[in-house]
């Protein structure tokens, strides 16, 4: 009972920050899933980004926290610095990967292509002619037309010039009695 007298004020701003978080949380969902869903984007792409979301709202809720519980700027500014001073030197290890994901948060709210697109991609090592099957976090499976597939890295796709050669080329080919794959 003492804890609960003793942090009385901490508590009621914690049940607060806690709220907000959950009604920030509600409408960044809400508004992520209705873009999502009016570009046509399909939901396994919609769920990461509101996943990417969630875990941003969390670390955001754990640095206010720690203020409300005491912790100094001075404190947490040793603590930040120490921390990201490793994770730098981990994110020039996996930059790739990083690239990759932020190209596929790009893609989600930017990207004028959706699955089932035929798409035409310049490079000219290896150009690519092929129907867009999935979406990924780290890469974009394409279909050719000779039934290959090929995983795309996202960060490549934004850097590359891309071509639409039809939209919905997958429907479009049942409709016409033709088989696209």
């Amino acid at each position: 009972m003492t804890f609960f007298k003793t942090f009385e004020n901490e508590l009621i701003q914690t049940a607060i920050v806690l709220i907000v978080l959950f009604i920030v949380r509600y409408a960044f969902h809400f508004a992520i899933t209705k873009l999502g869903r009016k570009s046509g984007i399909n939901d396994a792409r919609i769920r990461l980004i509101r996943r990417y979301v969630t875990v941003t709202l969390l670390l955001i809720t754990v640095l206010i926290e720690s203020f409300i519980f005491g912790a100094k700027f001075e404190d947490l500014a040793v603590i930040f610095s120490s921390v990201f001073a490793v994770i730098g030197i981990a994110m020039f290890a996996i930059w790739s990967i990083l690239s990759n994901i932020t190209s596929g948060i790009i893609m989600f709210f930017n990207f004028p292509y959706k699955v089932g697109d035929k798409i035409e991609i310049h490079d000219k090592d290896f150009p690519i002619q092929a129907i867009i099957e999935d979406i990924r976090a780290f890469q974009i499976h394409l279909r050719l037309d000779n039934g290959n597939l090929v995983t795309y890295p996202n960060n490549l796709m934004l850097q590359k010039a891309v071509t639409l050669i039809k939209k919905d080329a997958i429907e479009n080919a049942f409709d016409e009695g033709i088989d696209a794959v």
